[in-house]
């Protein structure tokens, strides 16, 4: 394909030549004559290991070249890439002004490609920066529609200094958010060959990804520092401590816990939380990492009783009691929390839970429900059928097998709060769905 880079900084370099050396003929685009000396020297423009090799031989096999003239690159161009930085303003927001000027001037080249053309913003970009901010300067400067006459698309990078060229060729996933099923299917072939799975989605979908991606990074940065710093206080080998944690791919190091739902609960990770944060307050430690997680924990319990509430109907059915599904245990299950406000509002409430038996329940639950949640006896139902009909909004709070089907008992009348990503969406063929986080 013929390709056009803006922007030859550290990621457009890193593009340009890759692309290259896959056959791909690419010409790169940059204000700085330094930049663009060095491509057309055979040399890189910054410092990246295996970088230079891959622009010498990609300019000596005349396939990458590079101009400060954005109009003699875009004839023939079919797919361009954006890698313009996108700098924080004063009060920390994204400036997109750099990205809007690169965009008018392609815009403009667009009109004489003379083909369909594929603008891809590569940048990190706030979803809605695309196709609102973006995309609007485009059809301004070509005169034209985008998905019809021209395409536009999202591709995030997540190239690290140092490793960039490795990263590029290795990457585990590729993603793509694409406007329209002409510019997915050009960046498929761009991308065919290179790296693993490549991922199609929406544009602000993937804008969003990047800014999760980080913001990880970041909290894991973060939390092994704050935990260094207890453990060291505490005379502890943090490294031991750190290198035996991320053995654990099951549980640490692995996808589970990282879906949107409810707060977690249970006996142990609201009283291990609690215990950790008392012991650097003792040792006159601040982690503010550790500290956050209660509250933000807090904060998400009070979201699901105001989206609860929003509806203003006093008939609410709760299916799910226990922290999770399949076990008894109602000791600092959240959703407690959320029926024993509405309770306390005057709604009324039924309750159901496939493994709570009140003939059953002994020991620490049974003196939990006397103490705690005296309401319960006379609200649980076992049927679920008559929890559902008897309630004009029906709360799913973990997801039990019962209840993934639940949207197909629903009224034309009724709403669905599914707090844990149970139900699919596409079964509630009467009344409404609202998720809590999605």
């Amino acid at each position: 394909m013929r390709v056009v880079v803006v922007g030859l900084g550290y990621v457009g370099s890193v593009c340009s030549a890759c692309l290259a050396s896959r056959g791909h003929t690419v010409v790169g685009v940059d204000l700085s004559e330094f930049k663009v000396g060095c491509i057309e020297r055979g040399r890189s423009p910054i410092v990246e290991n295996g970088l230079e090799t891959l622009i010498s031989e990609a300019r000596a096999a005349g396939r990458l070249s590079a101009t400060t003239d954005i109009a003699r690159a875009m004839p023939g161009a079919e797919v361009v890439l954006v890698c313009v930085g996108t700098p924080s303003a004063p009060d920390g927001s994204l400036d997109l002004d750099h990205v809007k000027r690169a965009c008018a001037e392609v815009g403009h080249g667009i009109r004489s490609s003379g083909t369909f053309t594929t603008v891809v913003m590569r940048s990190t970009m706030l979803p809605g920066s695309v196709e609102g901010e973006l995309q609007p300067v485009l059809e301004r400067a070509t005169g034209l529609t985008a998905g019809r006459d021209f395409g536009v698309a999202y591709n995030p990078e997540f190239l690290r200094e140092g490793t960039a060229v490795a990263d590029f060729f290795g990457a585990e996933l590729t993603v793509i958010g694409a406007a329209d099923p002409q510019s997915a299917a050009a960046l498929r072939r761009l991308y065919d060959g290179i790296g693993g799975e490549l991922a199609v989605t929406s544009i602000r979908t993937a804008e969003i990804l990047k800014y999760a991606n980080n913001a990880y990074h970041a909290l894991k940065v973060v939390f092994a520092n704050e935990i260094g710093r207890l453990c060291k206080r505490e005379g502890i080998d943090s490294h031991q401590v750190m290198d035996l944690f991320v053995r654990d791919t099951r549980l640490n190091l692995s996808a589970y816990y990282l879906k949107p739902g409810f707060a977690y609960g249970g006996s142990c990770l609201p009283k291990d939380v609690r215990a950790l944060r008392q012991r650097a307050r003792a040792r006159d430690l601040e982690l503010p990492v550790i500290e956050a997680i209660v509250p933000s924990n807090d904060r998400h319990v009070e979201e699901a009783i105001h989206l609860i509430e929003r509806f203003r109907r006093r008939r609410v059915g709760v299916l799910g009691l226990s922290f999770k599904a399949e076990t008894d245990d109602l000791r600092e299950s959240p959703i407690l929390r959320v029926i024993g406000t509405l309770v306390g509002k005057g709604y009324s409430v039924l309750l159901h839970d496939p493994n709570i038996d009140m003939e059953r329940v002994l020991g620490a639950n049974r003196k939990f429900v006397e103490e705690e949640l005296p309401y319960l006896p006379e609200r649980l139902r076992p049927d679920l059928r008559e929890v559902v009909e008897g309630s004009d909004v029906v709360v799913v709070a973990n997801p039990s097998k019962e209840y993934r089907a639940v949207g197909a008992l629903l009224r034309s009348d009724q709403v669905l709060v599914d707090l844990v990503h149970a139900v699919d969406r596409a079964s509630v063929t009467r009344g409404e769905y609202h998720g809590l986080a999605w």
